[in-house]
């Protein structure tokens, strides 16, 4: 995951506290205004696998499912018992190549799901989803939750706090303390320093973004010829705040074999029910 440093902030335990609430009607919050983008465009060259890893079958679906299913169906279940609405539309950045195999499934969720290309780089491939969700919702999305599709695992507890984050601060983005001795290396070889773990954060996705701050993150990024790493990176560039939202450390991302099992024995301790996105 991304590593991101931090100065410690005293009131971190109390702003952080809340993730730790239980899912009742309390830690539901209206999601009309938000737009998912779900990144699915990678080739999955770390894998050694002949298939890209979000489509690689994790609990006899492909990883990508799991995330497809949590935004249209589980997330939408969960806000509209409590009388919230749900976040109106997903966008799915896949190459055009897989795209034709998923109609069926943008059919049957009649507009509520819609592609968009992968660019070269994952900035790009945000991009492209930011645009097309500007488009399809009219002005309707004001915040953007942008998630990688080989993170199978996380919750509706850690969307529902990085979004409410999100439309306190402007930005937030799920992350984990880092458990990791951290070390730089200036040539590979020998260590250069140790750099302090108390500061250090591991960041997850959803990350979550004010439409118009993201837009003009993109702007500056194009005009400054800035490299960054991730969607926050961009808020960051413009010198804003970026809320850090504390998630679980079991929202792994898919990047080796060994991460398969792992997902599959947290769902099989979660109980997770079986997946059909076409029924």
């Amino acid at each position: 995951g991304f590593v991101h440093t931090f100065t410690t902030n005293p009131n971190r335990s109390k702003s952080l506290s809340k993730c730790w609430l239980s899912s009742d009607d309390d830690n539901v919050i209206d999601m009309g205004n938000v737009g998912f983008v779900l990144l699915a465009g990678g080739t999955g060259s770390r894998m050694k696998a002949n298939m890209p890893k979000q489509f690689l079958s994790l609990r006899g679906v492909p990883v990508l499912h799991h995330s497809l299913s949590l935004f249209l169906n589980d997330l939408s279940d969960y806000n509209t018992k409590a009388g919230k609405t749900a976040p109106p539309f997903v966008v799915l950045v896949m190459d055009p190549k897989y795209q034709a195999e998923y109609q069926p499934i943008v059919d049957k969720y009649e507009g509520r799901l819609r592609f968009a290309n992968p660019g070269v780089e994952r900035q790009g491939s945000v991009e492209n989803g930011l645009n097309k969700l500007v488009d399809v919702s009219e002005g309707s999305c004001q915040y953007v939750a942008v998630h990688d599709s080989a993170r199978p695992l996380v919750t509706i507890d850690e969307i529902t706090n990085v979004v409410r984050d999100a439309k306190e601060e402007g930005a937030a983005v799920l992350g984990v303390p880092c458990k990791a001795t951290v070390k730089e290396s200036a040539d590979g070889k020998l260590v250069l320093r140790t750099i302090p773990r108390t500061r250090l954060w591991e960041v997850h996705t959803p990350q979550v973004i004010k439409i118009d701050t993201l837009q003009r993150g993109f702007n500056k990024v194009e005009a400054d010829n800035l490299e960054v790493t991730d969607d926050v990176s961009i808020v960051e560039a413009l010198g804003e705040p970026v809320k850090l939202t504390l998630g679980e450390y079991t929202n792994l991302k898919i990047t080796t074999p060994e991460d398969m099992i792992v997902a599959e024995s947290i769902l099989d301790e979660r109980n997770s029910q079986p997946i059909n996105l076409l029924t």
